[in-house]
């Protein structure tokens, strides 16, 4: 017997304003107990696929089928900022509409699945990023989902907690949609790629692990350029031909219209080759004019079996100074850079007057309120005007169309990309980077490493990504795990 469908989008078409399709006519079949990868470049409309399987919007025509009415399961990029207050239990408890008596005993068994410990009665808002990342996808496996979508389930984890959620796919035994950045990650349980093109919004179904489709693709483009410029040579020696019998008269005048009507047709045969994302620009982090001691640590509060542990150190960040901060998930390095910038770390201290430039990985630096144009422009430095502005964000791929968005309307990538360009017009003296390379297409990180690395501030970096980490000159280690 075939193997039984259990998600099918027939010719489904989707556009959030008039004339400005996100899908068009996309079909696609996903068989129960399937693992797929949902590729495609930024703003392709990943996402608005997992809105459409979870019924919160609805198409513009075609049809969504699930079979048996199974039910979906969502683990999101990240935690709604209106959960921060609940803590774990209550959180929990959103999963059900009649809340069940043994909910504690289905939290254990969400959280063992995700290899993660802490107590129920915990602030979700005082998590770590990776403690938020497991949150999430316990939260989405509690409901017992038939189709689980996870959205960039990666992000935040250290190696263990990737190491742990691989481990836990492929020994899953139901339907899984991923959408991630993470080739390598995805490559080791993934056996099968819907590709969704930002440019022709249309769905294509690649079959095989990921690397492999990957390789397929590629190969297809080589192909399909390769065909292009065949044709298009064709197409110049018919048209020089067409043009020089078109005046010759009689039946020259008709082998003339008879080449014209083949470039038409040759022309008609041209592959659309796939175009990939653009790259974000080149660019500098201008530094603050500041001299001194920018950053003192004295003490460092980490967190070991979840109570605060306080430990002695001795650094110093002048300018120039690079520090790399490390150490597993749930230790406390997102904790004390939080604390840092409010100024509340008791063992820490910035000097007075520097500007400081924080990127922050749940973006809790962004108004999500505001608008583009205002998120922007509220921070400018003396000396910027709006011409300016604009040419640092267009750099970054926030062009106009963009401006007088909300910054909640904004993928999450973008977001990221906006944050950059915030921290391009402060001039920052203190850079600190928790993460910025979640949520980031991979080809804007070399621009962004190489962009770091020339910045002549002090600077402290989070990042679990060891590829970037790679990329990055420090001078300054931190291990939390091992003050």
């Amino acid at each position: 017997m075939p193997e039984e469908v259990i998600l099918r989008f027939d010719e489904v078409t989707f556009e959030y304003l008039h004339k400005k399709p996100i899908l068009d006519e996309a079909s696609f079949s996903v068989r129960k107990g399937a693992k797929i990868t949902l590729m495609g470049q930024n703003g392709a409309g990943k996402s608005t696929i997992f809105n459409l399987i979870e019924k919160k919007i609805e198409p513009k025509s075609g049809r969504i089928s699930i079979t048996n009415n199974a039910t979906i399961g969502t683990a999101r990029q990240t935690v709604d900022r209106a959960d921060f207050d609940l803590d774990v239990e209550n959180y929990f408890a959103k999963a059900f509409e009649i809340v069940p008596g043994n909910l504690k005993s289905k939290i254990s068994k969400a959280m063992n699945a995700v290899n993660l410990d802490l107590p129920i009665d915990r602030r979700v808002g005082d998590l770590s990023g990776g403690q938020q990342a497991r949150l999430l996808l316990a939260y989405a496996l509690i409901q017992a989902p038939d189709i689980l979508l996870l959205d960039e389930p990666t992000n935040n984890l250290d190696k263990a907690g990737i190491d742990h959620l691989i481990e836990f796919l492929v020994m899953y035994e139901k339907t899984v949609i991923v959408i991630s950045h993470d080739a390598d990650f995805l490559n080791c349980f993934t056996e099968g790629v819907i590709y969704l093109d930002v440019f022709t919004h249309k769905t294509e179904v690649y079959v095989g692990d990921y690397y492999s489709v990957v390789e397929e693709i590629n190969s297809r483009i080589e192909r399909e350029i390769k065909k292009n410029a065949q044709l298009e040579k064709r197409i110049k020696d018919r048209k020089e031909k067409a043009n020089f019998f078109a005046y010759k008269g009689g039946k020259m005048r008709k082998l003339a219209k008879k080449m014209r009507d083949e470039t038409e047709e040759l022309e008609d045969n041209m592959v659309e080759v796939r175009r990939e994302d653009k790259t974000i620009k080149d660019f500098t982090i201008p530094e603050q004019d500041i001299v001194g001691n920018i950053v003192t640590i004295n003490s460092i509060k980490t967190i070991q079996n979840h109570e605060p542990v306080i430990r002695k150190t001795e650094k110093i960040l002048r300018k120039g100074t690079h520090m790399l901060v490390s150490g597993p998930n749930g230790i406390g390095k997102s904790t004390f850079l939080r604390s840092l910038v409010s100024g509340k770390n008791e063992g820490a201290k910035i000097l007075d007057g520097v500007t400081i430039g924080y990127y922050s990985q749940d973006f809790s630096t962004l108004n999500f309120a505001d608008t583009v144009f205002d998120s922007l422009h509220n921070i400018l430095a003396n000396g910027i005007g709006e011409q300016e502005m604009r040419a640092v964000a267009a750099g970054f791929l926030i062009t106009g169309d963009l401006m007088d968005n909300p910054v909640a309307a904004l993928s999450e990538g973008q977001k990221g990309l906006l944050s950059f360009a915030r921290l391009l017009l402060m001039r920052p003296g203190l850079l600190i980077l928790d993460e910025p390379t979640n949520h980031i297409n991979f080809r804007h990180i070399p621009v962004i490493a190489e962009a770091i690395n020339n910045y002549k501030g002090a600077m402290i970096l989070v990042s679990h990504m060891e590829d970037f980490v790679k990329e990055i000159k420090i001078d300054e280690f931190l291990d939390l795990g091992k003050v």
